[in-house]
């Protein structure tokens, strides 16, 4: 076990830094960042509780409720993720 903790603890490397600078992004940096747009006022369907197409949590926008999955059904999956 000592033997596993020696062999553990020499494999980590350690990276030191002088600075590290943070800053507020600007308006047009965070418009560059966005692919989507919210379309309805409406969240999640009360009825399928899955969320509604251009709204609030529209997974077109945000991405898919489960992973690896699309909305249509389609793909499952992790043999068709990106």
């Amino acid at each position: 076990m000592k033997d596993l903790l020696k062999f553990l603890k020499a494999q980590t490397k350690t990276e030191e830094f002088d600075a590290i600078k943070i800053a507020l992004a600007s308006p047009d940096m965070i418009r560059s960042w966005s692919f989507g747009e919210v379309k309805k006022p409406e969240t999640i369907n009360y009825r399928t509780f899955k969320p509604e197409r251009d709204g609030l949590f529209c997974a077109r926008i945000f991405g898919p409720v489960k992973d690896y999955e699309c909305l249509c059904g389609k793909y499952k999956r992790l043999k068709h993720r990106v």
